[in-house]
């Protein structure tokens, strides 16, 4: 079994609630920067809080990446947010969660990493399984989920990257909590001062603070998770495999919010899972 593959499934579980809450604040008529400003202020203490008290906030260079990858985080967690308001998070968190196919091809060519029969398949995969899930059927197409896709694919692409961050990092000797405690720093800077430009101020709206701290808690498990699975194991297998949340995302939005799978889509989360299978086992 690949070292590691148990932090993977937690971080995998973790991620998957998390884009359940994103969907049902966007539902509720919070704004990214609202969200996103609120959770960090809850995220960002929380998790240097208790990287203090268990003794693993340890400020070193090779941390900074953790910095890197916070700037990466808020442009990949803003657009995913804003492509759930007019966009189907069956649809919109699978891709969202496919950033693992990037992740792993930078891992492979840039860090070394071993590229067998079983990883070339899955990438192709997923691949073939993102098409599936950008082609809706004619009659749900229209103008207004073009903004919704294209949002939604930068944040694919910049959280692959935030993830590429995480393996460097730890790979220079950073420890886990510390780089989540970095990229939170910059993440909760990001995204107060998006908040005060785009919202004018200080202005939380009643009732979002119950669906940030849920988002936060969400997150903490999935980062620390994924970050101690990193520390022991290969990127190019355990962040495919903690990106498999989507398939969970995907029905449970069908069922919670009466979203529509249609057969494209079915085949795109089958081949998706086919994907993630191959990338445990290589």
């Amino acid at each position: 079994m690949t070292p590691g593959i148990g932090f993977a499934l937690g971080a995998m579980l973790c991620f998957g609630a998390s884009d359940l809450i994103y969907k049902r604040g966007a539902a509720a008529g919070f704004s990214a920067g609202e969200f996103l400003m609120s959770q960090a202020w809850i995220f960002c203490p929380g998790v240097t809080l208790y990287a203090w008290l268990t003794g693993t906030l340890h400020p070193h260079v090779s941390a900074l990446w953790g910095g890197l990858a916070g700037f990466f985080l808020f442009i990949a967690l803003f657009n995913f947010t804003r492509s759930l308001q007019s966009g189907a998070v069956s649809t919109n968190a699978p891709i969202f969660r496919l950033n693992f196919t990037i992740t792993a091809a930078l891992a492979i060519v840039v860090l070394g990493e071993t590229l067998n029969t079983a990883k070339a398949l899955a990438l192709l995969c997923a691949l073939i399984a993102v098409w599936l899930l950008l082609a809706e059927a004619d009659e749900q197409r229209s103008k207004s989920t073009l903004p919704s896709l294209v949002r939604v694919l930068i944040a694919t692409a910049a959280m692959a990257l935030t993830n590429f961050f995480y393996k460097v990092g730890l790979q220079q000797g950073a420890i886990p909590e510390t780089m989540v405690a970095a990229q939170a720093w910059v993440f909760c800077s990001l995204a107060t001062v998006s908040g005060l430009l785009r919202e004018g101020g200080f202005r939380v709206p009643r009732g979002i603070w119950g669906y940030a701290a849920l988002a936060a808690l969400a997150l903490f498990g999935a980062f620390v998770a994924l970050m101690h699975g990193l520390a022991l194991g290969p990127a190019s297998v355990l962040v495919p495999v903690a990106q498999m949340s989507f398939v969970f995302t995907a029905l449970f939005g069908a069922a919670i919010f009466h979203e529509r799978l249609d057969e494209k889509k079915y085949a795109g989360l089958a081949i998706a899972v086919v994907a993630l299978v191959l990338f445990a086992v290589s």
